[in-house]
């Protein structure tokens, strides 16, 4: 099984990370590809560049087995949507290959208004990462979906390539990048919120300032 996480990744800190690698040994994943976004579509445009982000993201996984940056987004250009991503990437491993898209548990409450989102779910798994206690489920329509495509046995993604909603509980860090730019824009360190090659390219590049 392939883990997805997408992203701005503006910066890449702790509170991707850590989730990230809970997935990755909490459901048995071959590798978790980081995909940074181009243009965001559902959220203010990145303040750093394409390159630094990528950059960024590059140095922070750099030393940790089973993670991956994948570019395709990037020199895709345009818009950044998850429907077309996963084609993309289908048409590179294949339609049996179980992907599982790793999203946060706010992300999901929204995912009805994502662009093709039933379709979405044809071609992957979605792991929602949440909180231990906290529901993700938003409305009366997501909750139908949830408990139509439900599953509580990690072990049973890897049997269909998509098509099933988990929850999976991950380790819960209250960093954010809106934090981190915001402590960078004041002439504060954000140290120890993310990986030291991280704060180095932020420091030496004057980002966020």
């Amino acid at each position: 099984m392939i883990g997805l996480l997408g992203g701005t990744f503006d910066p890449i800190h702790f509170g991707h990370l850590r989730p990230a690698l809970d997935c990755l040994q909490g459901l048995g994943l071959d590798h978790v590809r980081f995909i940074p976004l181009n243009v965001a579509v559902h959220r203010p445009r990145p303040m750093a560049s394409s390159a630094l982000r990528l950059a960024m993201l590059e140095a922070a996984v750099a030393d940790q087995p089973g993670f991956v940056v994948d570019r395709r987004e990037l020199n895709r250009g345009g818009g950044s949507y998850t429907f077309d991503t996963l084609t993309s990437l289908r048409s590179e491993f294949g339609v049996d290959r179980p992907f599982c898209l790793l999203i946060g548990g706010d992300a999901f409450a929204g995912f009805l208004d994502w662009y093709r989102p039933l379709e979405i779910l044809e071609l992957a798994h979605i792991v929602v990462m949440r909180r231990p206690g906290h529901d993700p489920v938003a409305s009366p329509e997501l909750r139908q979906l949830y408990l139509e495509h439900a599953c509580d046995d990690p072990g049973s993604l890897a049997r269909r390539p998509g098509g099933r909603i988990l929850f999976q509980s991950v380790t819960q860090m209250d960093i954010s990048a809106t934090r981190i730019r915001e402590l960078a824009r004041l002439g504060l360190s954000p140290r120890y919120l993310l990986p030291e090659a991280v704060l180095g390219m932020i420091e030496r590049e004057g980002l966020y300032r």
